[in-house]
């Protein structure tokens, strides 16, 4: 009985408390990083995930967990390399960019008003051309024969395709909003706005002063108006839309956390502009960022800094003996940490083979669990068909029927490869329904949590970077150049974008004779008997 309350008795909190001197050398380390992790978390603030509960539901399979992985008790850390660990720095910065995007909204609003209100000028200028004499002095018009008549057919027509022209180029949906203007765009709509009233003008003091009688000379002023429209449309989608196809320039953009690089070959365009085809390149083409996996290397690198020190028992008063051996001393520690640190790249040889043996162990237990549910659900399929048709099951509850029998190997598979905080109970539990809905297989199936997924994969409630910040030392509005270094910068990370210029490439012809490919093969008659 003894012997039991003396085992029993050894736990977390007593033993440390009376038996410290026993297991403090096992627990140092952690004593230490725990210590670490709560003074920095002090001076934090911590932002709790979002209403969508994540796949860690269960208290006695997340405290099997933990035992196993060491790693986060839950799916919020509080460490400072968290993904929802913000400091104060950085809560006043998101406050200052919500009140700057509500700017920017006014200003997209603004803009669209413009847009409409210059649109509805130059589309009512013709038709207030050919209205306006019919209302100011109409006893006074010559008729209009045939040939006028036929020039309304043209105007209308004319009209319709700029409209629908103007719509499909100038009324998209915005993609981003830009920190500075459009340069070709406000140039083509200060060029437009010179132009109406130039027309207005000219119409005002040549048919309205002198009340011009000659109403078909009105009608075809009005058909020119029309006609030079187009031709600035035409103009606009050169411009806008041509002149940046061809590809000039080659930028490597590389993410600033885990070192991910993607190129993209792009025309001439605008700092601003490229970095919005490259921010939409990104959300497709870069795996989610996941800062999970950069706390191993960190707390690996901070114990081997912590690993080497220096203390010197003795006092400044001591004499000269003293002070030789403890100088000795630390020559000793140093040289032993020296060694140490220079046998770390065995440990992280050791720890990396670690990790990968149980990753392909967790991914087997998880392929083999996603199997047989699988295979429940065809038998369950089989089964319902011979029911009547009230007594199916819908995708919907046939997915939280066979979800507990996987949830386990799922949840130690994610939380070994850092990526819990991804998915959610819920939308594991839709893409499972999505699954059998679809009579999807198990690879299938598992083939968005076995490797990682673009950005737009996941949620936007995973992934904080919806704000980005363009650094650059050019002006954002100057056209590209060879060597031009820009940063899209975001809470978590930044994109480091580096620009280089496509060689021109000189291309030689050589001239092959047909002839010379001929050769003769000659066979001996003779053979051996």
């Amino acid at each position: 009985m003894d012997t039991e309350s003396a085992y029993s008795g050894y736990s977390y909190y007593s033993g440390r408390s009376r038996g410290s001197h026993r297991h403090g050398e096992r627990s140092r380390d952690r004593h230490k990083s725990r210590s670490k992790e709560s003074s920095r978390s002090e001076k934090s603030v911590t932002i709790n995930a979002p209403p969508a509960e994540p796949l860690l539901g269960d208290q006695s399979v997340r405290g099997e967990e933990v035992q196993d992985d060491n790693w986060g008790e839950t799916t919020t850390a509080v460490t400072g390399t968290s993904e929802h660990s913000l400091s104060q720095e950085d809560i006043v910065r998101i406050s200052k960019d919500l009140d700057d995007s509500v700017g920017l909204d006014c200003k997209r609003y603004l803009n669209v008003a413009l847009s409409v209100i210059l649109g509805l000028v130059v589309f009512l200028t013709p038709l207030a051309f050919l209205i306006l004499p019919h209302l100011l002095w109409p006893d006074r018009l010559r008729a209009c024969g045939t040939a006028c008549e036929g020039l309304f057919i043209s105007v209308a027509f004319k009209l319709l395709i700029l409209l629908l022209a103007v719509w499909a180029l100038f009324f998209r949906p915005p993609r981003a909003g830009l920190p500075r203007i459009f340069v070709f765009r406000a140039l083509l709509a200060t060029l437009v706005l010179l132009f109406v009233l130039s027309y207005w003008l000219f119409y005002g003091v040549r048919i309205l002063d002198s009340q011009d009688e000659d109403y078909q000379g009105i009608v075809q002023y009005a058909v020119s108006l029309v006609d030079a429209l187009l031709f600035i449309h035409y103009l606009a989608i050169v411009l806008l839309e041509l002149r940046q196809l061809q590809p000039f320039f080659s930028l490597c953009v590389t993410r600033s956390t885990d070192g991910a690089t993607q190129h993209y070959n792009l025309g001439q365009l605008s700092i601003q502009r490229a970095a919005v085809v490259i921010l939409e390149n990104y959300y497709k083409d870069f795996p989610v960022h996941n800062p999970a996996l950069l706390t191993a290397s960190k707390s690996r690198a901070a114990k081997h800094l912590a690993g080497l020190k220096v203390y010197n028992v003795d006092g400044p008063g001591e004499n000269n003996a003293a002070a030789g051996i403890a100088q000795s001393q630390s020559r000793a520690m140093i040289a032993a940490a020296a060694r140490r640190r220079d046998s770390s790249h065995n440990e992280l040889y050791y720890e990396e083979a670690e990790h990968e043996r149980r990753v392909r162990k967790r991914r087997a237990r998880l392929v083999v669990a996603v199997e047989e549910a699988f295979t429940h659900i065809r038998r369950m399929q089989e089964e319902e068909q011979k029911k009547a048709p009230g007594d199916v099951m819908d995708p919907r509850e046939a997915a939280q029927a066979i979800f507990p029998s996987m949830a386990r190997a799922l949840q130690k598979y994610l939380r070994t490869t850092r990526q819990q905080h991804l998915h959610s109970m819920e939308s594991i539990q839709q893409h499972l329904a999505f699954s059998i809905t679809n009579n999807m297989t198990p690879k299938a199936f598992l083939e968005s949590y076995l490797t990682t997924g673009p950005t737009l994969q996941y949620g936007k409630d995973r992934w904080l970077a919806r704000q980005w910040t363009l650094i650059s030392e050019a002006s954002v509005t100057s056209g590209l150049k060879d060597g031009s270094v820009f940063l899209l910068k975001c809470i978590d990370f930044s994109l480091v974008v580096t620009t280089k210029k496509i060689p021109y490439i000189q291309l030689a012809e050589e001239f092959i004779d047909p002839k010379s490919h001929k050769f003769m093969l000659r066979l001996q008659s003779e053979t051996s008997v």
